[in-house]
């Protein structure tokens, strides 16, 4: 069992939780992931990446969005309150290393996985540009995390209402056009923003490096629920990823995959919020 130590919303739908998981904690690299489930009885396997990690304490910071049952069962844990499995660190870490000027372009709730990549990369000693945006500035999230360790920090959002009116992809197509221009990107949020940021990119050849937050359900490459197609083969993002080179990545198919299960998604959301019976009645 693990105990949550302390919960935060951060906008409407996006939430912060300490957990208890000192294994995981001690192990942890930027990049990695884990999967959780909240009971035994036959609950949901969700990937939620480490967006911070405190191997003293024995705890990790998790970021989720509410979209379907298990986050919204999650969304109304409190302090003092237990999850069941958290199995991990899964995953490849991001290879962090000496660039010297790179990009980190986030989005929505992407910034959250962002954010450890963006201070390793810092404290490797490389200059640090970060691109923050979501669609209005109440989803505008962990700006001050990324102001304390970004060189130069860009917030964009959908509709103005905070910092630039722009996608992230103007700011970002202006940086690349800098001499010098960035030695490495690195994109992270709605698979959509992805496609976009590395069709960006791959004009200016600037290598991009993306985290891809496919269907996951057993995190071994057994299940096949994460498959994606790189560089024309099959990979599977839970045991070759979560990273991979952007420019390789067939976004159309993988966007296609991920929309499988929304309509399942949001019914079973719905129901939640109708039966909230601990009984097992309906």
């Amino acid at each position: 069992m693990h105990r949550i130590i302390s919960r935060k919303q951060l906008s409407e739908d996006v939430f912060t939780a300490e957990i208890e998981a000192p294994l995981v904690a001690q192990a942890r690299k930027p990049g990695q992931f884990v999967i959780i489930s909240l009971n035994n009885d036959y609950a949901e396997r969700i990937p939620l990446t480490i967006a911070g990690a405190d191997p003293e304490k024995g705890t990790i910071s998790l970021v989720w969005q509410r979209v379907g049952k298990t986050t919204a069962e999650l969304s109304e844990l409190q302090p003092g309150d237990e999850i069941t499995n958290v199995a991990g660190p899964l995953g490849n870490p991001t290879d962090i290393k000496k660039f010297g000027t790179v990009v980190c372009v986030g989005g929505g709730i992407g910034l959250a996985p962002l954010l450890p990549i963006a201070e390793a990369l810092k404290a490797e000693g490389n200059k640090v540009i970060s691109i923050v945006g979501a669609r209005n500035k109440e989803l505008l999230i962990l700006e001050e995390k990324f102001a304390g360790i970004s060189d130069e920090l860009i917030v964009t959002t959908d509709d103005g209402s905070y910092g630039r009116k722009a996608l992230v992809t103007e700011p970002l197509k202006e940086v690349c056009r800098r001499d010098p221009k960035p030695n490495q990107a690195f994109a992270i949020g709605p698979a959509i923003m992805m496609k976009f940021c590395c069709d960006v990119t791959k004009q200016f050849e600037v290598p991009t490096e993306v985290s891809l937050n496919t269907i996951m359900i057993d995190g071994t490459g057994m299940c096949g629920g994460c498959r994606i197609e790189f560089d024309g083969r099959p990979k599977f993002v839970c045991v070759d990823g979560p990273e991979f080179d952007g420019h390789k990545v067939n976004f159309d198919l993988m966007m296609k995959r991920l929309n499988a299960y929304k309509k399942l998604e949001h019914k079973e959301h719905e129901r939640y919020k109708k039966h909230r019976c601990k009984t097992g009645m309906q």
